[in-house]
C-alpha cells in the first residue's frame, strides 16, 4: 500500500480502534446482559467470517445453526451451566461438519469450536463470583500489551523471522519483547496482593499463546488464500483478525481457572496460587 493509501486508512483504523476498546472496557465493567451481548455479537461475527472464509455448501444454514448454538451457549454460561455450553459447542461442531459436506467437514467443525471458545471463555470468567472483572481486564492488558509491543519491538530490533511462511513480518525479537511486555501489562492490572512470581509466569504463557493464536489465524487465512477474514471493521479487517490472540489467551485462562477452582469463583484462582 502506498503512503497516501496508508494515511487514508489511518483515520478509520484509529476511530474503529477507539470504539472497540471503549466498548470492550465499558461492557466488561458493566457485566451482565451488556457483556453477554457484546461477546455474543463478537462470536457470531467470527462464526460468520470463518464459515464464509472456508466456503463450501449450505453457508446460510451453517450460519443459522451455529448462531442459534452460540446464543444457547451464552444462555447456558449465564445460568451457571458451562458444561451444557460445552456440550452444545460439540453438537454445533458436528452439525457444521455435516452441513459443510465432503472436504470441509473438519474446517467447518473447527470454526464452530473456535467461535464457541471465545464466547464460553469470556462469559465463564466474567461471571465468576470474585475477580470476574479483574480477570477480563487482565486479559485485555496482557493481549493488547503483547500485540502492541510485539509490533514495535519487532520493527525496532528486527532479526530472524518467527515463522516467515505463515507471517512474513513477525520476528523472534518482536515475539519475545511482546511476551515480556504483555506479562508486565497484565501484572500491572492484577490485584495488588496477587502471587507475583507464579502470576508473572502464567501471564507470560498467556501472552505467548496469544501470539500463537495470531499465527494460527494467519495460517488459516493463508491456507484459504485471503488477506483478511472480512471487512466488518473499517481499517482493521475482520473481527477474527482482531481477536485471534485474545481467543487463545481467553480459552487458556478459562481452562486453567476451571482446572484449579471448578465453578467456585474460577477467575480468582488465576491470581492467587
Amino acid at each position: 500500500m502506498s503512503a497516501a493509501g496508508r494515511m487514508a486508512d489511518l483515520g478509520p483504523r484509529v476511530a474503529s480502534g477507539v470504539v472497540m476498546i471503549a466498548a470492550a472496557l465499558t461492557t466488561a465493567w458493566l457485566g451482565g446482559r451488556w457483556f453477554t451481548l457484546f461477546w455474543l455479537a463478537a462470536g457470531l461475527a467470527i462464526h460468520w467470517e470463518w464459515q464464509r472464509l472456508i466456503g463450501g455448501s449450505r453457508q446460510g444454514a451453517r450460519f443459522a445453526v451455529g448462531a442459534a448454538a452460540l446464543a444457547a451457549m451464552a444462555a447456558a454460561v449465564d445460568n451457571a451451566a458451562p458444561d451444557i455450553a460445552v456440550a452444545i459447542a460439540v453438537a454445533s461442531a458436528l452439525a457444521m461438519a455435516a452441513l459443510a459436506g465432503q472436504g470441509l467437514r473438519i474446517w467447518a467443525g473447527a470454526g464452530a469450536l473456535y467461535a464457541a471458545a471465545l464466547v464460553i471463555s469470556v462469559l465463564f470468567l466474567r461471571g465468576s463470583l470474585f475477580a470476574g472483572f479483574e480477570a477480563i481486564l487482565w486479559l485485555f492488558a496482557t493481549v493488547w500489551g503483547t500485540d502492541v509491543m510485539a509490533y514495535f519491538g519487532g520493527r525496532i530490533v528486527g532479526g530472524p523471522k518467527l515463522w516467515p511462511r505463515v507471517s512474513p513480518s513477525k520476528t523472534w525479537s518482536g515475539f519475545l519483547i511482546g511476551v515480556f511486555c504483555g506479562a508486565l501489562a497484565g501484572m500491572a492490572v492484577a490485584p495488588h496482593n496477587a502471587a507475583v512470581l507464579p502470576l508473572f509466569a502464567f501471564t507470560a504463557l498467556a501472552a505467548a499463546l496469544s501470539q500463537g493464536g495470531d499465527l494460527f489465524e494467519s495460517s488459516v487465512k493463508r491456507h484459504f488464500g485471503v488477506k483478511d477474514a472480512s471487512r466488518l471493521i473499517p481499517g482493521h479487517g475482520g473481527v477474527m483478525d482482531r481477536l485471534d490472540g485474545f481467543i487463545a489467551a481467553a480459552a487458556f485462562a478459562a481452562l486453567v481457572a476451571f482446572a484449579r477452582a471448578g465453578y467456585a469463583s474460577p477467575a480468582q484462582s488465576l491470581f492467587f496460587w
